[in-house]
């Protein structure tokens, strides 16, 4: 498949452009492209390549002159047509959560475990967000020096919830700005305006939410340590676009600052960015819209004995969703 016919299923959403974003950045090598969403969004045009593009309604037969979709329109759609593309000889690469933790369903981000897409049977899952933007830091420090849990919490953007929570940020940040009272939310839980709250997606019968279910099986599916222990708390956070993260580790020897340091210096996918004395440390405001996932911040921790304690940001919709699964279409 040196030049794929290429499906974008929600190609209307906020993933859906950036898939058609980063398919020009990446130069991505392609036969065709047919663009997807519901009947409703069929006939928008979108511009890809400096030629426009009509969208077209998703149906049960879309996929018969297509070679790889990518689906990001939710986990219900890709429960239902996922196996349909898979029948009709395409391969699926998922964003939603649909088939994240089918153990026949490789859950890749490509810089981790690549090997992983050798047992693809037709569908490879794109991990949580979240997940992606800690993995990338926890994969050196596992294969150097071993984990043995890890403390993380998320300071989530609202693209995390798609284009209609940005939307709503922005609306509810204008009325508060001009003294009036923000909309009801309906994208979000809370209004996100000069606010923040500790929920991201449902909460579970344990008092966790689903998000952090996520952060924890998922990151012990990708690593294969299915003993390790993920403690995550999410929350939302009003930035428009950016993941950041807090992540203390408890690992199985010990490890000097300098050297972690230079581990995640050495990782494809990540960028060192680590002076707090001159106040050069990762933030949203300069990472959206950036490939790589900073760490900076990176200290011995007070807590874990060994340990260590660091800082994370990644672009949700970049690396946590678009880029890495053309990545998978990459390694591919």
């Amino acid at each position: 498949m040196s030049a794929p016919r290429i499906a974008i299923v929600g190609a209307t959403g906020a993933v859906g452009h950036e898939f058609l974003r980063v398919l020009a950045e990446r130069e991505f090598s392609m036969g065709s492209i047919k663009l997807l969403a519901s009947p409703r969004s069929a006939g928008q045009k979108l511009t890809f390549r400096g030629e426009q593009h009509v969208v077209q309604a998703l149906a049960d037969d879309s996929f018969g002159d297509v070679d790889v979709v990518f689906f990001s329109a939710g986990g219900e759609i890709s429960r239902k047509f996922a196996p349909k593309a898979v029948d009709a000889g395409a391969v699926v690469i998922d964003n939603s959560s649909a088939f994240r933790m089918q153990h026949d369903v490789p859950l890749v981000v490509p810089e981790v475990n690549r090997a992983a897409l050798a047992g693809h049977q037709g569908i490879i899952a794109n991990p949580n967000c979240s997940t992606i933007i800690l993995v990338l830091a926890l994969q050196p420090l596992h294969q150097a020096v071993g984990l043995r849990s890890v403390v993380v919490s998320t300071y989530q953007a609202a693209s995390g919830a798609g284009q209609r929570a940005m939307d709503e940020l922005h609306r509810a940040t204008r009325a508060v700005l001009a003294g009036e009272q923000p909309p009801k939310p309906d994208a979000l839980a809370q209004s996100l305006a000069f606010n923040l709250f500790p929920h991201v997606d449902v909460f579970m019968p344990d008092g966790f939410t689903r998000e952090e279910d996520k952060m924890l099986f998922e990151v012990q599916k990708i690593l294969a340590l299915p003993e390790l222990k993920v403690d995550a708390t999410c929350v939302r956070v009003p930035v428009a676009r950016c993941h950041s993260e807090s992540v203390q580790v408890h690992l199985q020897r010990e490890l000097s600052v300098a050297d972690a340091q230079q581990l995640f210096a050495a990782t494809p996918g990540l960028e060192l960015l680590d002076d707090p004395a001159n106040a050069r440390y990762p933030m949203p405001i300069e990472y959206a819209g950036r490939d790589e996932v900073a760490v900076g911040r990176v200290r011995r921790g007070r807590v874990f004995e060994p340990g260590l304690t660091f800082w994370l940001v990644g672009d949700q919709l970049k690396k946590g969703a678009a880029l890495n699964a053309v990545q998978i279409a990459e390694a591919l």
